[in-house]
This record gives structure tokens, sequence and C-alpha cells, in this order.
């Protein structure tokens, strides 16, 4: 049986607050800016997770975005991943386009190189991924690394800010790492 979020919380520390996270991607919007300066990118949003880092993003990199999702997902609720599995794929053509990726962490980094992989393979001209959070660990598939990282965290299972937890926990304004 699966806890509820109030047992998971009583169980966790919280790693940031939302100030704290408000200000990390305010850091890494400018950076974006910088780099996009003069371009319209194509904005995909990897949902479920990346929704609430990518709305926030989007109203403060302060340049004209077109906005698109797919939701691609190894996780289906778990603690952890699995088999890949694509639930929607972006309906803007991508061939020629500068994409911006934003999801929610990465991890082990299965899901964005898959994405990330598929972008190009469509054709696209630039493809940079942004994240919230960036996991400290060495386990890390080979050739995947975040452009824009607002936030590191440990090695622990986290949720909150659009990471969940059983499904639970997505609109939590902190981020929380789960004690054991």
């Amino acid at each position: 049986m699966v806890p509820d979020l109030a047992t998971a919380l009583k169980h966790s520390r919280r790693l940031f607050d939302e100030q704290e996270i408000d200000r990390a991607v305010t850091r890494i919007a400018g950076d974006i800016r910088n780099d996009y300066a003069g371009a319209r990118p194509l904005y995909l949003t990897i949902m479920h997770g990346g929704m609430p880092f990518a709305a926030l993003l989007s109203m403060k990199v302060g340049i004209d975005l077109e906005f698109d999702y797919l939701h691609a997902t190894r996780y289906r609720g778990a603690l952890t991943g699995s088999g890949l599995a694509w639930l929607h794929r972006p309906a803007t053509p991508i061939a020629g386009r500068r994409v911006l990726l934003a999801d929610d962490i990465l991890d082990e980094g299965h899901t964005l190189k898959a994405v990330r992989d598929w972008c190009e393979d469509q054709g696209a001209a630039d493809v940079r991924i942004a994240v919230l959070c960036v996991k400290d660990h060495a386990r890390r598939v080979a050739g995947i690394d975040a452009d824009y990282i607002a936030l590191e965290v440990p090695d622990a299972y986290v949720y909150g800010y659009g990471m969940d937890y059983h499904e639970q926990g997505r609109n939590l304004p902190g981020i929380y790492a789960l004690e054991h």
C-alpha cells in the first residue's frame, strides 16, 4: 500500500522552499535569455513533472517562446523507472527549429536522453535542456547533461514542485527529500 502524502512529508526534509526555487529559476532564465537572444525557440515541456518549472521559467526568460509539450515517462507513479513510454509527442514540427526542453529533474537521464535524441532525429537545429534539479550521483547515462540547471539535489527520492511521490505532491511549493 502506498503511504499518503501526509505520511511521506513526516518522513521527509524540505530541501528548497518556494523563494529559493524562484531565485534559482530566475538565475537560469537570464542565461537562457542571453543564449536565445533574437530567436523564438520551440519550448517543449516534459509532462507531468516539468509543468510547474516550465511555467515559472517561461514567465522569467523574457523572450517569446512557441509552446508545445510531450509526455514521456519511465516512472508511471513508481519510485523507480522502467522502460520509456511515449504518451504524447509534440504536434509542432521540429525540423530546423531551436528546441528548449524543460523538465523537473535530471536523474539517471534515460528519459531526457531519449527525448533529446528523438528531437534531433526529427531534424531540430539545436536542442538544449533546462531542468529544475539535477541529482548528485554518478549513475547518469553517458551522453546526457543539462544546459541549464536551477538546483542540485542529493541522491535521495525527491518530490514536490512537479516531482511526485506516487503521483502525489506535484503541486507542493517546495522540494522535499524522503528519508528512510
